[in-house]
């Protein structure tokens, strides 16, 4: 069965979820105003492709430590339904629609949280989702992160395992992202569709002739 693989962030969505559900957060009042200037300073290192995702992913994850699986999954719900579902590109839609219905197997990998990306997969009808794993004691989020992380590199690495454990393979395989932190991800698949995409992967992309879509919310 072929694999269509999407990135989530400002690919399949107009927004990064990372950053709109630290905001959601705060204005819950489940997280602290303050973390807002620091995350967006991290976010500049990530379009840079500098940011450490290790530091991202504490610094973020505070809000998180000591709550319980449940409780998250009805913040994450609220959250898809009053933040995310307008985001949505009409064409991933369809493009998601198309795949599933030709009898391809479509996948998320993204560098966000699995406590976010899971459900708004779930929302576009995609049940398969490799993203940042959190670490969980006795149904309650640590507050850290556990096994490899999917940013960079860690995407083809997770990538790999997720091919090994369902005997896959990515002969014919179609992906598609906006950033140049996915060069890696985007240089194993048969196919990469750039959408939107930044300035490195523009650069990359060209040299490399891979398909540039141009996605829009209206």
């Amino acid at each position: 069965m072929p694999l269509a693989i999407f990135d989530l962030d400002d690919t399949l969505i107009a927004g990064d979820s990372a950053s709109l559900w630290l905001r959601f957060l705060v204005q819950e009042g489940l997280a602290d105003p303050d973390m807002l200037p620091r995350e967006e300073e991290m976010m500049r290192a990530y379009h840079h492709g500098s940011l450490e995702m290790d530091d991202y992913m504490r610094f973020t994850l505070q809000p998180l430590a000591g709550r319980s699986v449940d409780e998250v999954a009805e913040w994450a719900a609220r959250f898809i339904d009053r933040e995310i579902s307008s985001l949505v590109y009409p064409q991933a839609r369809k493009a998601v629609a198309s795949y599933q219905r030709d009898g391809w197997r479509c996948l998320v990998i993204s560098a966000t949280g699995e406590h976010v990306v899971a459900p708004i997969a779930r929302s576009l009808g995609i049940d398969e989702v490799l993203a940042i794993q959190l670490e969980i004691a006795g149904r309650h989020y640590t507050g850290s992160t556990t096994g490899i992380l999917t940013f960079k590199q860690g995407k083809v690495d997770r990538l790999r395992q997720w091919l090994d454990a369902n005997g896959e393979s990515m002969n014919g395989s179609h992906g598609y992202s906006d950033s140049g932190n996915d060069i890696p991800l985007l240089e194993t698949v048969t196919h990469a569709f750039t959408v939107n995409p930044d300035a490195r992967l523009n650069a990359h992309a060209v040299a490399a002739r891979w398909y540039r879509l141009n996605w829009t919310r209206e």
